[in-house]
């Protein structure tokens, strides 16, 4: 380069922030939208709606007036990208949609989505059965909910049956009783099945259940007294002990019941609370005058949110796939209610009313909701720095270069070689991330061989090819931090084989071997190219290990159980062509087992009920000629 050569020009810097926003706004007029803000790698950094585009998006085009969590978005911000809605209203569906799909880290984001239980009263059926029911709502009959867990539907499910004696058991087991079982015997069912009451008696029970569940106690019980009084008159005194032992159930039911509001027939409480940057929702579901338990979610904030945002973000994600009650009552007022009461209305098919109460009854309920979700987020914190202390302990122990954020744990289970299960738990800062838990039924000779470095083999290789297709960049934080894999020497030496053919070099991982004499407390640690070591028998991380290698151990334990007995009730029956649940339940019920069925004669088999000729002739064929 001579003195007369000019230097070459230097490229210009990125355009970011609020520059970058400004030239938008020619392009933009009030249409009501959704908007996404990207950084320079074009991933998402928000996702936000608006009534009206051009206003929303020329506040982040001016400096100033910013908190610091929308002062750092909008630095990174380097493109943007924007869809046009009719509504605020399905801009704001089209906004939950594209954040539960993209994850953007400074929207508030529900971690949890997990179906609630509800109670069922089947009307498939001349005696209906009550149960438990959770997921989508396509059986006939009544459904009361949600519950806020399965514990809380077993207690009022236990309730019901004493008080009013309807059967739990499924339609194949009605069909096929001959003398009543044990729960008529405890007093928990009238024995529809063997005749011990009629169809309209029975109904008469449905009804008053129903009307309970309704929030109708008193007047079921009323009845009920009415109906003990008639019998004792009549002097039909064992009767009149069986309704005395009913109204004393019922009773029961009423006292042990917890916040019973007079005031509030259906409403969810929803309450919030923030502390250092982590929130807290709390939820109550108020059904027929009951409290029928709660739940908390621990959501992602965003970086700094505040509760109306929390709030607006948790009802839209909460209510995705749930029926919203009449009434949500909240801790805090949203900024833009009328287009979240607008979808809730629509997704209930029905008004629904958000309301902020200062006073009485429905203000104790918001403020008891509150209470509850400021002690849960206090609990997390506190078991959150535990954890964190624990995870930085790990890295130091077994020398990684910053405490791992997700780690994986795998192990197998099996009984000489038959239905063999390998199983994936996932822990990280949030403790046991049960959602991410995975199974894998081997599919390998390796199963039916016993062979648990060839199956430890399969169920890596399929995790990580799968991840490797699905994420190549790694840019979700579905790949781990650190493998923790049940086994010593032979099992390192399997994976690091595996891992070496996937190309996958940079992800740590460490076997976990009981050691002398298989005692817990006496691991053995082993990693690739490094000699076994063991850590201090008093050591908080080594406890760590042993519980999530014992939650492996559990996982796994379950998914093989979970599958030999489904294997249990296969029958070669099974595999016979136009032969289903109903038919073969006709033959095991006529024949006893499926070995009689196979060595029946032809007009033995046309004499079961539901076996036509052409279907006895198919079954005998299958079993004689080879099907």
């Amino acid at each position: 380069m001579t003195e007369d050569t000019p230097p070459p020009e230097l490229p210009a810097p990125p355009r970011r922030g609020h520059a970058v926003i400004q030239d938008y706004l020619r392009t933009l007029d009030g249409s009501p939208g959704v908007y996404r803000m990207l950084d320079a790698q074009n991933q998402v950094l928000y996702v936000g709606k608006a009534r009206n585009l051009k206003a929303r998006v020329s506040n982040y085009a001016r400096p100033g007036n910013h908190s610091g969590r929308i002062a750092r978005m909008i630095a990174e911000t380097a493109s943007m990208m924007f869809l046009t809605t009719r509504t605020e209203t399905e801009a704001l569906l089209l906004e939950q949609n594209l954040i539960k799909q993209l994850k953007p880290r400074y929207n508030v984001l529900l971690r949890d989505d997990k179906s609630f239980p509800n109670i069922l009263i089947s009307h498939e059926h001349p005696f209906p059965q009550i149960k438990k029911h959770r997921g989508k709502k396509a059986e006939k009959g009544r459904y009361f909910g949600p519950f806020a867990s399965a514990g809380a539907v077993n207690r009022t499910l236990n309730q019901l049956q004493k008080v009013f004696l309807l059967r739990n058991c499924s339609d194949a087991m009605f069909s096929s009783r001959t003398r009543p079982c044990l729960q008529f015997q405890i007093k928990r069912c009238a024995a529809p099945c063997v005749g011990r009451i009629d169809e309209a008696d029975y109904g008469a029970l449905v009804h008053d259940a129903e009307q309970f569940l309704e929030g109708k106690s008193t007047k079921v019980q009323a009845d009920l007294a009415a109906e003990m009084a008639a019998a004792s008159d009549a002097m039909e005194f064992e009767r009149a002990a069986s309704l005395r032992d009913r109204i004393k159930a019922l009773t029961a039911v009423q006292s042990s019941q917890g916040i019973n509001p007079e005031g509030v027939a259906e409403a969810d409480v929803v309450a919030v609370h923030l502390d250092q940057g982590q929130a807290c929702v709390q939820i109550f579901f108020i059904r027929a005058h009951q409290s029928w338990g709660n739940r908390d979610f621990y959501p992602r904030t965003g970086s700094g949110a505040e509760e109306p945002e929390i709030l607006e973000a948790f009802l839209a994600q909460f209510y995705d796939d749930k029926e919203p009650p009449r009434l949500i009552l909240l801790s805090h007022p949203l900024d833009n209610p009328e287009p979240v009461v607008e979808l809730l209305s629509d997704r209930a098919g029905r008004k629904v009313e958000i309301a902020v109460p200062q006073r009485g009854e429905k203000a104790e309920l918001v403020e008891n909701a509150a209470r509850n979700a400021r002690e849960s987020l206090a609990r997390k914190m506190s078991e959150s720095a535990t954890q964190n202390r624990l995870l930085s302990g790990l890295a130091e122990a077994f020398e990684l270069e910053a405490p791992p954020r997700r780690i994986e744990v795998y192990d197998n289970s099996h009984i000489q070689g038959t239905n063999a299960v390998g199983g994936m738990i996932v822990a990280g800062p949030d403790g046991f991330l049960k959602s991410q838990y995975r199974k894998f039924n081997i599919r390998s000779e390796a199963g039916t061989q016993g062979d648990d470095f060839g199956m430890m083999k399969e169920v890596l290789t399929r995790r990580f090819e799968r991840l490797l297709k699905e994420d190549p960049d790694r840019k979700s934080d579905a790949w781990p931090d650190l493998l923790l894999i049940d086994g010593g020497a032979g099992q390192i030496s399997a994976v690091e084989e595996i891992m070496t053919e996937l190309g996958v070099d940079d992800v740590p991982f460490i076997g976990v071997a009981k050691g002398i004499d298989r005692d817990q407390g006496k691991e053995e640690f082993y990693r690739p190219g490094s000699p076994a070591f063991a850590l201090p028998r008093n050591s908080p991380v080594l406890y760590f290990v042993q519980r999530l290698r014992d939650e492996a151990h559990r996982w796994a334990i379950g998914a093989h159980r979970a599958k030999r007995a489904k294997a249990v009730g296969i029958t070669p029956l099974d595999d016979i062509p136009g032969i289903g649940a109903t038919r073969k339940r006709a033959l095991l019920a006529h024949f006893g087992s499926a070995k009689a069925v196979s060595r029946a004669a032809l007009p033995d088999l046309m004499a079961v009920d539901g076996i036509s000729a052409t279907t006895a002739q198919t079954v005998y064929d299958f079993f004689h000629t080879g099907g």
